[in-house]
């Protein structure tokens, strides 16, 4: 069985935007509340985050699962790594994680100012100035014979999308709009000349789109 890069439980705005303006330390997302884009799957009990008994069942829990199902690797941008931007000053900022990050296999962080890789708990942390095909390739190999996460942000999502490399994505979209940040995109139905889309609604107010290639 082939290897795939998929996206997974990557959630967007019903405009389109999975971040807001303005990213900082103290605020991951910039202006933008994750608690209504995070919520639904906050809320499932097999959330990766979860520390505590409980959790709701049903479609956003199927869903959650599939996060972590079969993953060797992940690929994630700098913003999704942390807030700064250009040379590193230091290497004390290791993630907005703590000690033990929820990933638990290789992660690789693209960025045009390298730094070595750094070990936490069970994730390894690299740092690849490298275009999506030569970072796939490195994932790949690292993932031993599972599929790849892309984990965003936004515009390393779209960079992959752009290089025609994304297998299968879960996207889920919040019933509320941020007008402005980083969007993912105009209309999903962009993506319909690539991808086959089942749409399908959850109790808990979202919608989840799933693609798969053509």
């Amino acid at each position: 069985m082939s290897q795939l890069l998929r996206v997974q439980c990557f959630n967007v705005s019903q405009d389109g935007f999975g971040a807001g303006e303005g990213q900082s330390l103290d605020r991951p997302f910039g202006h933008a509340d994750p608690a209504p884009l995070w919520s639904w799957a906050g809320a499932t009990a097999s959330w990766v985050n979860r520390t505590e008994p409980g959790g709701t069942r049903g479609l956003d829990d199927y869903l959650t699962r599939d996060h972590t199902r079969n993953i060797g690797a992940e690929i994630m941008g700098r913003n999704k790594f942390g807030p700064q931007r250009g040379p590193w000053d230091n290497h004390e900022w290791q993630g907005w994680w703590g000690e033990t990050p929820p990933f638990r296999t290789p992660v690789f962080v693209l960025t045009h100012h390298e730094r070595p890789s750094f070990t936490l708990a069970d994730t390894t942390f690299h740092f690849l100035d490298a275009s999506p095909a030569e970072a796939l390739a490195r994932a790949t190999q690292a993932a031993d014979g599972r599929d790849v996460r892309l984990g965003g942000g936004v515009a390393t999502v779209r960079a992959f999308l752009e290089a025609d490399l994304v297998d299968t994505m879960h996207i889920a979209v919040a019933p509320v709009d941020l007008h402005r940040g980083e969007r993912l995109w105009e209309s999903h139905t962009d993506l319909l000349d690539r991808f086959h889309l089942e749409t399908v609604p959850s109790p808990s107010g979202v919608t989840h789109l799933l693609f798969w290639r053509r």
